[in-house]
């Protein structure tokens, strides 16, 4: 068996491409700093690529702005929409009662196939 192994390059250790005639795009970097835990870090984008306002931070996980110059950027959530709930989703394709309606056909059916026959009185609060 060590007569057939194979002698020379590491096998996925190294690369045996080089970077000759190779363009790389332009690229800029941009600092972020965090507000919670007042971290900087620096990222590198595209020269042409659309910088976000803000930015995950690695290590606290909160959001940290983008800094230009001296200062931070600011950023206005104003206008960010509110996700929607599936709750939300489900009002949008019926009313309250219909939902109702639903809820006790659902329901007896249950007690049906439990054997439950019929429904038992409701019980006030």
């Amino acid at each position: 068996m060590a007569d057939r192994s194979l002698r020379g390059v590491r096998l996925g250790a190294q690369s045996l491409q080089s970077e000759e005639g190779v363009v790389f795009h332009d690229r800029t970097q941009h600092t972020y700093t965090c507000t919670s835990c007042a971290r900087d870090t620096t990222l590198t984008f595209a020269a042409d690529a659309e910088v976000p306002p803000s930015w995950e931070c690695r290590t606290c996980g909160a959001e940290a702005l983008l800094r230009i110059g001296e200062g931070t950027a600011t950023v206005d959530h104003s206008e960010d929409k509110a996700p929607r709930t599936h709750w939300d989703m489900l009002l949008e394709r019926r009313t309250l009662p219909e939902l109702e309606e639903l809820l006790e056909e659902r329901l007896a059916y249950i007690r049906a196939r439990r054997g439950g026959g019929s429904a038992p009185e409701k019980l006030s609060a």
